[in-house]
């Protein structure tokens, strides 16, 4: 296979997410919300080997005329926004006029989140929390606080894609990776568990995603607390 086809091929691989985001949301629209969260989850797998591929097979190289960000930006927008936003208002977690503060704040911030050229940090990390609202609404469906207590996290997380907080990325951030990728592949395996299992109460898949996402939202800002010696 030559490295052209190769390039190719890891393009087709990340054009997967539109369709998996498709089932996602004809899972969404007959309120299928477990069924929703694993394509969801499956989506989250692929974003996540796509992109050490495609470094790997140089595809900006090989395969140029196919724009692999682009491609990647109009999924996560599918995947981690919209889909889950419309998950969030029509479950009725959030009532009344908190599910429409909720979506029209997730929405809209994300869209000009990846808009911005200064997402991402010297060190592979995001400036400002990523956009990832399929992570945070998947555990307010599993752990179901407060709906007031999730419209401010909502609006908290939100405030922060604009600031300069850093928020890891588990595969390019390269300190700590050591316990940041396997955290994150934990709360992967969580994450599946707690959609298979339709988010039953007291399962301990729901510990396990409260945990490690305490852990995947706070690391970055430890590292900028606890800045590497020189």
């Amino acid at each position: 296979m030559t490295p052209q086809i190769k390039a190719l091929s890891v393009h087709l691989f990340t054009a997967t997410g539109a369709v998996l985001s498709m089932l996602a949301m004809l899972a969404a629209v007959k309120a299928e919300w477990s069924l929703m969260f694993l394509w969801l989850v499956v989506a989250l797998i692929v974003d996540g080997i796509d992109g050490p591929l495609a470094r790997h097979y140089h595809v900006k190289t090989n395969w140029p005329t196919y724009d692999g960000v682009l491609l990647d930006l109009i999924i996560d927008y599918l995947t981690y926004v919209f889909i889950p936003a419309f998950a969030l208002f029509q479950s009725g977690l959030l009532p009344g006029w908190t599910g429409w503060c909720a979506i029209i704040v997730i929405t809209y911030a994300s869209v000009i989140y990846f808009a911005d050229t200064r997402m991402k940090t010297t060190d592979n990390s995001f400036a400002g929390f990523p956009a990832c609202w399929n992570m945070v609404v998947i555990v307010l469906f599993a752990l179901e606080p407060n709906f007031y207590l999730m419209l401010a996290i909502i609006v908290a997380l939100a405030l922060t894609m604009f600031t300069n907080l850093k928020f890891v990325h588990p595969v390019r951030t390269e300190r700590w990776r050591w316990i940041t990728l396997p955290v994150a592949l934990a709360w992967t395996a969580f994450a599946g568990r707690a959609a298979w299992v339709d988010f039953a109460a007291g399962d301990l898949a729901h510990w396990g995603l409260g945990l490690t996402s305490v852990y995947l939202l706070l690391a970055g800002i430890a590292q900028q607390i606890f800045p590497e010696r020189a």
